[in-house]
């Protein structure tokens, strides 16, 4: 079911740009996370920018256009953010596809902070990181992430010691990969990382990880 931008404004159809733009200032002073005290801030966050991105779609002409034409046939829901955590993962998952890194990153960003209890997203979202120079340390939080909303997944676990292995965080490259092989034992990727890592400890080597001396 598609997100209705109009709802989650409370505006009409037929609202000018002027009214939404009124209604979106009026909503965004009672709803803005620095007012927000309640325990769960990161909700609060979440319907915030929700708010934002509905203001933005509906003050752009092509993409209020577009948007009318989604909704045209009914079916629309307001604010529920799992749905709109997965519109943006489709949409990660096109631009990752297409080699678009920045575009997929930023709509599998906008994933979790939609929907944070999705491993799935984080992971998706580590790997496009692990994608984009100057991303690493990202990259790491993300699939971090991911491993602690899904411990037991070996994908994650696998992920999270190569992406680690990668940004030079060896400690830790080495603690996920060798979890991973306990859900993979023959997976030779995992065995030749955590060879390698191995490797390089008894040859004494140090260095240096993307947070400075290890």
């Amino acid at each position: 079911m598609k997100v209705n931008y109009y709802e989650i404004l409370g505006v009409e159809r037929s609202a000018t740009d002027e009214q939404i733009k009124r209604r979106f200032r009026d909503l965004a002073r009672e709803q803005h996370p620095d007012r927000y005290r309640g325990p769960d801030k990161a909700d609060a966050e979440r319907r915030f920018q929700t708010l934002t991105e509905a203001f933005n779609v509906l003050t752009n002409a092509e993409k209020r256009r577009q948007h009318d034409s989604e909704i045209a046939g009914g079916g629309t829901r307001g604010a529920d953010f799992v749905q709109v955590a997965k519109v943006y993962m489709a949409k990660g998952v096109k631009a990752y596809k297409d080699g678009d890194m920045r575009a997929a990153y930023e709509n599998f960003d906008m994933a979790v902070k939609h929907n944070p209890q999705d491993g799935k997203g984080f992971h998706y979202l580590a790997l496009a990181g692990a994608r984009i120079r100057g991303y690493e340390r990202q990259a790491v939080q993300a699939i971090e992430s991911a491993v602690q909303r899904d411990p037991m997944n070996g994908q994650y676990l696998r992920d999270a010691g190569l992406i680690c292995k990668r940004a030079g965080l060896n400690a830790k490259a080495e603690r996920y990969l060798e979890e991973a092989l306990q859900w993979d034992g023959s997976n030779v990727e995992v065995q030749a990382a955590l060879a390698e890592l191995r490797g390089t400890k008894e040859s004494g080597k140090g260095g240096f990880s993307i947070f400075g001396k290890r």
